[in-house]
């Protein structure tokens, strides 16, 4: 899956070319709908007969989904409920993505366990494929036999040799722990914030200083609620890059699901692969593997 994050169409358009170049196999691209490139990110999918379009960042529109499947694309949307679930069928997507909380970026309310029991009913009706969390082979097996068609895995690969981020901020991925990833606090209901689950570093108190100060201008009637709610949304903006093209992982987000914990070595993404398959593999004819994915 390749990742459209905030690229502008032309750039999406160079990253899906070549993408093309490296591989005859299908592949997806992932946009989000807040993105503001998202409707010529769409096109760009389009025009370039791309064979899975992700949306993510929440239920894609009816006009949206039925754009994409008239170019021939797959759509698959990813659902943190079941109620998110349901709708993004009748809007016409053709599989899930169940993304659990323990997962890296934007998360939703429920644990990855519990999201898929919720939505054992819906494993029937479409293709879905479970994500958060997930980070050895046995976890993947266990999906399978719930029903799942696979797995999303995001954090495991953050480390791979052919990975672009930079080796500072592998580095700090690699030591880090699952504990090290945490959500983003919210100080007063009053001013939502987007749980995220990021390494806590030295952005995250920076973070909570801003909504503290942010807070106490807005009751003393220095700022107005529109204007502190803005400070405080705006806070992240361009972090993620700073990470993870600029190493800056003090003052970056360095995103990540809770599966770090499994991060504990650089390896190539085929290592990756067939350690992962394996693993499943031997979960599913009943033997244990006699050591852990470290």
């Amino acid at each position: 899956m390749l990742a459209g994050g905030a690229l502008k169409s032309e750039e999406l358009d160079r990253e899906i070319e070549a993408t093309y170049d490296l591989t005859d196999q299908p592949f997806g691209v992932n946009i989000i709908t807040f993105s503001p490139h998202f409707n010529s990110q769409l096109d760009a999918c389009i025009d370039r007969r791309v064979s899975h379009i992700i949306i993510g960042g929440g239920i894609p529109s009816v006009e949206h989904i039925a754009r994409a499947k008239r170019s021939g694309a797959k759509v698959v949307a990813f659902a943190a409920s079941r109620a998110m679930a349901i709708r993004a069928i009748r809007n016409g997507v053709e599989a899930l993505i169940a993304e659990g909380r323990e997962a890296g970026g934007h998360v939703g309310p429920l644990s990855t366990s519990v999201l898929v029991q919720d939505l054992l009913s819906v494993l029937g009706q479409i293709p879905v494929f479970v994500a958060g969390g997930i980070g050895c082979g046995e976890m993947i097996t266990h999906y399978l036999r719930l029903g799942a068609a696979g797995c999303q895995l995001g954090t495991r690969f953050v480390c791979a040799e052919e990975s672009r981020v930079h080796p500072l901020t592998k580095q700090t991925y690699l030591k880090a722990s699952g504990r090290d990833a945490v959500l983003s606090v919210q100080l007063d209901p009053e001013f939502r914030v987007a749980p995220v689950r990021a390494i806590a570093n030295k952005a995250s108190q920076a973070f909570l200083e801003l909504q503290v100060d942010t807070i106490r201008r807005f009751r003393a009637g220095e700022i107005s609620k529109g204007e502190a709610q803005f400070e405080v949304e705006g806070f992240w903006a361009g972090r993620l890059q700073r990470a993870v093209l600029e190493g800056d992982i003090e003052f970056g987000s360095l995103m990540a699901g809770q599966s770090v914990e499994f991060v504990r070595k650089a390896q190539s993404v085929a290592e990756i692969i067939t350690e992962l398959s394996a693993r499943a593999e031997m979960t599913a004819e009943g033997l244990a593997p006699t050591t852990g994915p470290r």
